[in-house]
């Protein structure tokens, strides 16, 4: 390889996407974990005796999980590095998911998924912040917004796999809750032995220990200049709160909250959303699994887009164009089924560029010390409204209706447009350093 080669213009190779398969476990597991609690408690319910309160509990104990993991990861990997709590999380998932199957009550099975919980939100910071400081700049858009493509991939299987273990008889509850070690098991051997972070050492003041990194993943003679004139600048987590950077973590815990609030209520009741919308019995069924694919379609798309368009361009057309279909729902409630479903089509295939937006833009915008921090509190933050949302739709469907509630949906929607419009950056094509500079 040439001496004069930069870490930030090597070409893709086969560590580069070895690590975004690793890096992609979390993700899949998040997908997974919190769509299989859905079909496990058909038959924990009445197993357990759990009371309504209790089963509301359990359904949203691994999303609260992930509101505390994501703040406490993000500041963990920036303190201690990445590489130890790249493996650490996982091996955590994997025995709270395996101790699921011997559960005898609400208080423990509660427990063990706050617990998942809390390990699948630190993963978030932990490993998109090993992936993007490995990765190229020319591949960093598309590799790290490529992960959150696992999540509909993890709530599909969950699915399938849940189908199949209801069949197995009462306890099959129990072998959906533990099925989740297997995944976990296997993305874990999967990332041992997976290098340290060279920016982070560089930051840390530990110059030999990066360039040996450098070394030994990408050969002799590239370039470690790039994060040697990072490591003498040090910033605190409390710089997130003050000067350019609290303008940023508002940027993103906005548009992040704004992307996530009407997906994660009409993922969650799209049957429900879509017989108040005329399209009830097994029409409601099919849309559903329609409108799932399409929401992992249009994250492909705008993944094979986000360089081609930059950043900038990607947020601001997948806001509009998904706020305006969502407001044609509400305004037009009672639509032919066609033009219903065109319209919720639109709207799934359009949100998909600030989904994978969630994880390119805080990774770029904030500098390797706070890097984690930065990620893990933008992912907290957007938590609080995927839960409210989510808490909100069966009540605004019954006493506000279905058009009211696409209306709001939309406004949510709008309003990210309208920050974007106003403080989303572009960032295509620049090196790591230069996109989190102030």
């Amino acid at each position: 390889m040439p001496p004069s080669v930069n870490v930030e213009d090597l070409p893709l190779n086969s560590f580069h996407k070895r690590l975004a398969v690793y890096s992609a476990g979390g993700p899949f597991l998040d997908g997974y974990v919190l769509s299989i609690i859905g079909v496990a408690l058909v038959q924990a319910t009445p197993q357990l005796e759990l009371t309504v309160y209790w089963e509301g509990l359990i359904g949203a104990s691994a999303l609260v999980g992930i509101f505390f993991g994501g703040f406490l990861g993000g500041w963990l990997t920036d303190k201690f590095g990445r590489q130890t709590l790249y493996t650490l999380d996982l091996a955590a998932i994997v025995l709270c998911s395996a101790l699921q199957f011997w559960v005898q009550d609400a208080l423990g099975l509660f427990v063990l998924r706050l617990l998942i919980g809390i390990a699948v939100g630190a993963d978030y910071p932990i490993a998109t912040s090993l992936l993007v400081e490995f990765t190229p700049r020319r591949y960093r858009g598309p590799l790290v917004g490529s992960l959150i493509v696992m999540w509909f991939v993890g709530a599909a299987v969950a699915y399938i796999v849940g189908e199949l273990l209801l069949q197995t008889g009462p306890d099959g509850w129990r072998w959906m809750l533990a099925s989740a070690t297997f995944p976990a098991l296997v993305f874990l051997i999967l990332r041992h032995g997976t290098p340290e972070s060279p920016r982070w050492l560089a930051n840390k003041g530990r110059m030999e220990e990066a360039r040996a990194v450098v070394t030994r993943v990408f050969g002799e003679g590239v370039k470690l200049a790039s994060f040697e004139s990072a490591a003498g600048d040090r910033v605190s987590a409390g710089v997130l709160f003050r000067s350019g950077y609290g303008g940023r973590i508002f940027f993103i815990s906005v548009f992040w909250t704004c992307s996530i609030i009407p997906l994660f209520a009409i993922y969650a009741f799209a049957p429900r959303i879509l017989d108040a919308l005329g399209l009830g019995g097994t029409r409601a069924n099919f849309g559903s699994a329609a409108i799932t694919v399409l929401f992992l379609l249009g994250t492909v798309v705008f993944v094979l887009l986000i360089n081609r368009l930059g950043r900038r361009k990607v947020i601001l057309h997948s806001f509009l164009w998904s706020g305006l279909a969502l407001l044609g729902l509400g305004l037009f409630p009672q639509s032919s089924p066609t033009v219903t479903m065109i319209l919720f089509a639109g709207y799934a295939l359009f949100i998909g560029g600030t989904q994978i937006l969630q994880w390119v833009y805080p990774n770029e915008l904030f500098p390797t010390e706070v890097r984690g921090t930065a990620v893990g509190l933008a992912s907290s933050l957007s938590r609080i409204g995927a839960a409210a949302g989510t808490y909100l739709v069966p009540l605004s469907l019954t006493e506000l209706g279905i058009g009211a509630t696409m209306l709001i949906a939309a406004g949510i929607t709008l309003v990210g447009f309208l920050v974007s419009l106003r403080m989303a950056p572009e960032t295509r094509g620049l090196a790591l350093e230069e996109a989190a500079s102030l």
